[in-house]
């Protein structure tokens, strides 16, 4: 039997981050984004916004001094858009309305002018030197993390490291690049001894998601929030009872649906020698560590001893060959 009102929240993705940001009606409050959050805010949300709300983002991103200075109305006409779109991007990105956006904008013009260097652009060109290469990717991975450490929302973290740290079994689902993070907590959760599960065939992650019960946790890990085939497993978990939690890039993608805690990675821009799948993967694996740091520190008693044992198990493999090391021939 479904959650009737995880299931009335499904019906209306296409407005639940407005709804969330803003705290919504009857909904938990939130506190806004720091003004330091607000250009990785705009990265992760623009592209599920309609694109007068994105000329909005994007005009409060670039120059947050001159839009800092602007009324509703006059930022509604330097964008070409209308004092409820404003106001309605407002809320999108967290703030309970314009003025607490307009603060927030002054707050990241202020920081902006106290001397930080120039920001690197991370085009990669066909023809750019290797080095290039190697600044160009540093920079965008920086970033990467850092977006998603400003967007990560402390309170939903919080709530999903403890129902891993309590849970009786783990599943965890993704495909592609991000059935490699599934596989990465994996492995750390059971190296601190709880029950964890990788799936990345659609079909053994449905069948085992059927056995999932209320003191489980299931945890979907998907860049663009549509994967289908982590959004059923997802699903069926829910609708047993397990607790759920969704590692995505889009917070009103469809598997925030069937997700009681939703942690949003950063959306960095995808290039033709960059795909999504490696900036996803850098946002979502800073997300498992995390997860992974909060629940060792939840079972500390039990996770410190574990993984002493799971170290000397393996120390054997570790130590050098009598002889020293050998030549190539």
């Amino acid at each position: 039997m479904t959650r009737d009102v995880k299931e009335i929240f499904g019906a209306a993705a296409g407005t639940a981050g407005a709804a969330r940001g803003a705290g919504g009606a009857g909904g938990p409050a939130v506190t806004p984004p720091a003004p330091a959050a607000l250009a990785a805010k705009v990265r992760t949300l623009a592209p599920t916004m309609t694109r007068s709300m994105q000329r909005v983002a994007e005009a409060v991103a670039a120059d947050p001094a001159g839009c800092a200075a602007l009324t509703v109305t006059g930022l509604a006409e330097l964008t070409g858009t209308s004092e409820a779109t404003v106001v309605r991007t407002a809320r999108l990105l967290g703030y309970p309305g314009y003025r607490d956006l307009r603060l927030a904008l002054a707050g990241l013009a202020a920081q902006q002018q106290s001397g930080r260097s120039p920001a690197v652009t991370a085009d990669i060109a066909v023809d750019d030197p290797i080095a290039d290469v190697v600044a160009k990717l540093a920079y965008d991975e920086q970033q990467t993390l850092a977006d998603t450490a400003a967007g990560l929302d402390m309170a939903q973290l919080s709530a999903a490291v403890a129902a891993l740290a309590a849970a009786r079994r783990i599943d965890i689902y993704g495909v592609g690049a991000s059935g490699l993070v599934a596989q990465d907590l994996t492995q750390k959760l059971l190296r601190i001894g709880l029950i964890a599960h990788a799936h990345s065939d659609p079909h053994l992650a449905v069948t085992n998601a059927v056995q999932l019960r209320a003191k489980d946790v299931a945890v979907a890990i998907t860049h663009s929030g549509s994967t289908g085939d982590v959004i059923e497993p997802l699903r069926v978990a829910f609708e047993r009872g397990a607790t759920t939690v969704a590692i995505t890039g889009r917070p009103d993608g469809p598997v925030t649906q069937y997700a009681d805690h939703i942690l949003t990675t950063s959306t960095a821009r995808e290039s033709e020698l960059r795909p999504a799948a490696m900036s996803s993967r850098t946002s979502q694996l800073l997300v498992v560590d995390c997860l992974f740091i909060g629940v060792a520190q939840r079972t500390y008693e039990t996770a410190a001893p574990a993984l002493s044992a799971s170290y000397e198990a393996l120390a054997h493999r570790h130590t050098p060959r009598s002889g020293g090391t050998t030549s190539r021939r």
